[in-house]
């Protein structure tokens, strides 16, 4: 109760107080200072935080490049050459042809008549 009458003084003197011009008093003397309020009581302990999510799955790492084709290899050697074959018999002689005939006897010619007359041959000059 006894705020409530403190609270109709205030109102009247705010509302009195701009019809009526008065010089300030002088100043009251400095108050005690309060008391201090009581220590209040220990909060409750927090609550304890959710677990964490899981985390996320990692990528499949890239698929490795396709290796390099191996070398062609060498070439084989070329074979020796074969043995030369033997040679071959000599042929047997054939035979002897058979002796031919004797060819016939030419005609005796004819005689000259006698002229007479002397032949001479000279050589020939250069």
């Amino acid at each position: 109760m006894m705020y409530s009458k403190q609270l109709v003084v205030i109102a009247a003197t705010l509302a009195l107080g701009g019809c009526i011009t008065l010089p300030a008093g002088p100043a009251g003397p400095q108050g005690e200072p309060g008391f201090t309020g009581a220590t209040g009581k220990p909060g409750s302990t927090g609550y304890t935080g959710a677990t964490g999510s899981t985390g996320a799955t990692g990528y499949t790492g890239a698929t490795g490049n396709t290796g390099a084709t191996g070398s062609t290899g060498a070439t084989g050697y070329t074979g020796d050459t074969g043995a030369t074959g033997a040679t071959g018999y000599t042929g047997a002689t054939g035979s002897t042809g058979a002796t031919g005939n004797a060819g016939a006897r030419g005609a005796a010619g004819a005689r000259a008549a006698p002229t007479g007359d002397t032949v001479v041959i000279v050589p020939g000059q250069r």
